[in-house]
């Protein structure tokens, strides 16, 4: 049950004859008036268990991007419904009109849209709605919480797709020039030639030999459609949040312009989200639209407060892959986890496969070491410059190491490590 503001009105107003005729008898019949306005109003209301409610939503929406939820209310009552409902958004759905006026005739439906603005990827959820039935006199109302489950999935919103057009110009470049000219054994049939004294015999063509019965060799070219398997760590180290944004939702948009472009130009894509365990795992090898199914996959992922099992990926990027790849490792490059686990990770991995280690750097560290006008800004440049030299130190260890680092700001780590997947493929390292 609830009271509205008219049912305190009318109590205010029965106050005046008490002040009139302060006596019992008085007190006795406003409260005996109130008590009947209230009963009756309450009996004359529709019931609101007997309303049902089926649910409308979309497949998915964008983060950022505007959508609707639908509620269906069939009012099988013999009353008119009078009253209002409140649809169960979580605070993050961004509900903005989530309670609101309805007026359902006996045997009839009406439906209620509730406008939606995500704030947050994920999952969504409402678990129930709310509808309150008031009397004719809209005095007092019946209430009831009806369960009414519905999930909406909001999917990253792939700001970085902006990048895509240049990227893909830049690697249609390579396409046939001297990304594929490179020098060295290769694994790719290019062409028969004449032996040439210093030539491998290994490389001798003996069928080709016989027919023109002059030594005749195999000539052979890098790979052009290689795997690429990209390693988005989920530890604790993704939640830590980097101009109002977790790591991981950064570390995603990265993933998906690299995978993406990967796959246009002809590699093999698998992603892998994990921690100590897969959190998803999407291949460009299956069957159906790879970016829509790695947005499906990655948009309910939260990081997980648990530190990263380093030793378990090399057998994840084997599950994968046995062949030569490009490793992508989506982390960070914090001194106790990247000494801890990532340095040895990444010396494990370079001994086979071509190794990049993508990570997102604060823009407030930069800025912070150079403002020194108080002693308390001093202190806190000398900390911003000692976390910079450490995260430099570590950086430099990883290229010894022979891996490849991109390090750089939220903004910029997508078509950083875009451009730096370019290079490796230019460079015929791939």
């Amino acid at each position: 049950m609830a009271i509205s503001g008219r049912f305190f009105l009318l109590a205010l107003l029965a106050v005046v004859p008490i002040i009139a005729v302060p006596a019992a008898a008085t007190w006795l019949l406003a409260l005996t008036v109130l008590l009947l306005v209230l009963v009756a109003d309450l009996l004359f209301a529709a019931s609101p268990r007997s309303v049902s409610l089926r649910r409308e939503l979309p497949a998915g929406v964008r983060l950022s991007e505007g959508t609707t939820a639908v509620l269906r209310l069939a009012n099988h009552s013999p009353r008119l419904l009078r009253g209002r409902v409140r649809d169960g958004w979580q605070p993050s759905a961004g509900a903005a009109n989530a309670v609101q006026d309805i007026r359902i005739p006996a045997g009839e439906r009406r439906s209620v849209t509730v406008s939606l603005l995500p704030v947050r990827r994920g999952d969504l959820r409402a678990e129930h709605v709310t509808i309150r039935s008031f009397g004719p006199l809209g005095m007092a109302a019946r209430q009831a919480t009806i369960t009414a489950p519905g999930t909406l999935r909001v999917l990253p919103p792939f700001n970085s797709k902006r990048h895509l057009p240049s990227k893909l110009r830049k690697l249609r470049e390579l396409d046939g020039k001297a990304a594929v000219q490179i020098r060295g054994a290769g694994t790719e049939f290019d062409s028969l030639r004449d032996y040439v004294r210093g030539d491998d015999v290994r490389s001798i063509d003996w069928r080709a030999t016989a027919r023109r019965r002059d030594v005749v060799v195999r000539t052979w070219r890098p790979e052009r459609d290689r795997r690429v398997v990209i390693v988005l760590d989920t530890s604790r180290t993704s939640a830590a949040r980097i101009e109002d944004e977790p790591q991981l939702d950064t570390g995603i948009e990265a993933s998906l312009l690299l995978a993406v472009l990967a796959e246009r130009g002809g590699d093999r894509v698998s992603l892998i989200a994990y921690d100590r365990r897969v959190r998803t795992r999407v291949s460009s090898s299956g069957k159906g639209n790879m970016l829509g199914a790695m947005v499906q996959g990655l948009a309910p992922l939260q990081p997980e407060l648990i530190e990263l099992d380093a030793a378990g990926v090399p057998g994840q990027v084997r599950a994968v892959t046995a062949h030569r790849a490009l490793v992508v490792l989506v982390t960070s490059l914090d001194a106790g986890a990247a000494e801890e686990g990532l340095i040895p990770l990444v010396a494990q991995l370079a001994r086979k496969h071509v190794v990049v280690v993508a990570s997102v750097r604060d823009p407030a560290l930069d800025a912070a070491r150079l403002e020194r006008s108080t002693s308390t800004l001093a202190y806190r440049a000398a900390a911003a410059e000692h976390a910079l030299n450490r995260r430099a130190a570590i950086t430099a260890v990883i290229k010894q190491l022979g891996a490849e680092v991109v390090d750089a700001p939220p903004h910029e780590l997508p078509p950083e490590l875009a451009d730096m997947y370019i290079r490796l493929k230019a460079a015929g390292r791939l």
